[in-house]
């Protein structure tokens, strides 16, 4: 049997191996934020690994973002050499996962199986995909003992609150220099038949808008910060967003909507906080002296960062200039540029072969609307031979109800150990 036929056939051998792993990944519930169970997650991948032969690295990311002694940010890196020089593959996936939220008609952390899924928190968003790898480089060893190079399995924290306390900590230490990593594979649920070259840039910035505090029987004694922020949310409502609209990319962003520029307002605070819970008075009467917003603004490969935050300048300057007492204060919170690897790249050769042998036709390219660790491996490692590629449909990413098919695992999986074959045993 061809080598390729036996690393698919090793794979289809594990799918029980590659289910009790997923629900095990999902049974521990490392929601971020806070950031919990980080260390027990990659002590389960730790133990699994070791005995199939990788030197494992348990890493706390110390002063990182969300780091303290409540929650540290642990990750895991594990490395198995082979049998003589080579190159190094490395796939990397976050344990962390969002609030469970509402809506949800089975245990969140329960790893259900029903109808060929496996449902959970997480579930695509990317414990399954972490699993893939994980069986994947097993088959791999399995199949190709001798190869040459390197296979690495790294589990990281934080990426849903932009990956600091994981990839980006990482990074800064010379985990992904392209001297030690040549290749990564980051398996988001892209979907199985999609190749993810990169994804458009964020830059995230609180604003806030001041006014003079009074008694809310006599506001004209006072200045209104809401209100001033209404002008400003206004203006966004009737002229920024448009705007943003009708610039489109050439990157290959899915879904269609969000090959445009967007901005939408995270969150709203102004006038009192909100109550302790348990208390059942009534609030002050008080105009409220600030108020606060934060803006997420999603920006294109074609635009630049400087004429990103410019826009968002020239609109507060302009309800500046046409409304007395308006005053304001911005604060830049973080950016990520946009990042795409080249479509001839190896990795990308690679998978897309790999995807048409397990599929039987060709991977869509595309490009991600939100960023995720791929921008701390570009910026940072200066390694542009990553690719995010794993199973999952992307839509049910933060949903209730949340699954991964157990095929899709399968033959994302197969393609997986089809790559290490094609690039660590030529």
């Amino acid at each position: 049997m061809a080598r390729d036929d036996r690393l698919i056939a090793e794979v289809a051998a594990r799918r029980d191996e590659l289910v009790a792993l997923t629900q095990a990944l999902i049974r521990i519930p490392t929601l971020n934020p806070p950031g919990r169970h980080y260390r027990e997650i990659c002590e389960l991948l730790q133990a699994r690994l070791a005995h199939a032969g990788f030197a494992c690295e348990l890493l706390r990311a110390e002063e990182a973002p969300g780091d303290s002694d409540r929650y540290p940010r642990w990750n895991l890196v594990a490395r198995r050499d082979g049998a003589r020089a080579g190159e190094c593959v490395h796939f990397n996936g976050h344990t962390d996962v969002v609030e469970v939220g509402h809506g949800w008609s089975v245990d969140p952390f329960g790893g259900e199986v029903r109808e060929g899924r496996v449902y959970g928190r997480g579930a695509c968003d990317m414990k399954g995909g972490i699993a893939a790898a994980v069986v994947a480089a097993e088959a791999f060893l399995a199949v190709c003992p001798d190869f040459a190079g390197a296979v690495e399995i790294s589990a990281t924290a934080d990426e849903e609150t932009g990956g600091y306390g994981g990839v980006a900590w990482l990074a800064e230490r010379g985990y992904f220099a392209p001297e030690k990593v040549q290749h990564v594979i980051i398996p988001e649920p892209l979907n199985k038949d999609r190749v993810c070259l990169g994804h458009r840039g964020v830059w995230w910035a609180e604003i806030e808008t001041q006014g003079r505090i009074a008694h809310g029987s006599m506001p004209f004694l006072g200045d209104s910060a809401i209100r001033h922020m209404g002008a400003v949310l206004k203006e966004i409502e009737e002229r920024l967003l448009p705007a943003l609209a009708a610039r489109r990319t050439e990157m290959p962003v899915v879904p269609e909507g969000a090959r445009a520029s967007t901005l939408n307002i995270n969150s709203v605070h102004g006038g009192e906080p909100e109550p302790e819970e348990g208390f059942d008075g009534f609030p002050a009467p008080c105009v409220a002296d600030r108020c606060r917003i934060v803006i997420d603004r999603r920006f294109l490969i074609e635009e630049e960062i400087g004429a990103v935050k410019g826009e968002i300048r020239a609109l507060l300057e302009g309800v500046r200039e046409g409304r007395p007492g308006f005053s304001y204060g911005i604060r830049e919170l973080f950016e990520v540029l946009p990042s795409m690897a080249p479509a001839d790249a190896p990795i990308v050769r690679h998978t897309a072969a790999a995807v048409e042998r397990v599929l039987g036709r060709p991977p869509e390219m595309v490009a991600s609307p939100g960023t995720y660790d791929q921008k701390h491996i570009d910026r940072i490692g200066r390694l542009r031979n990553c690719i995010a590629y794993g199973p999952g449909v992307l839509d049910l990413a933060h949903q209730p109800d949340e699954w991964v098919g157990i095929d899709d695992m399968v033959e994302s999986a197969q393609v997986m150990a089809l790559v290490l074959g094609g690039i660590l045993a030529r």
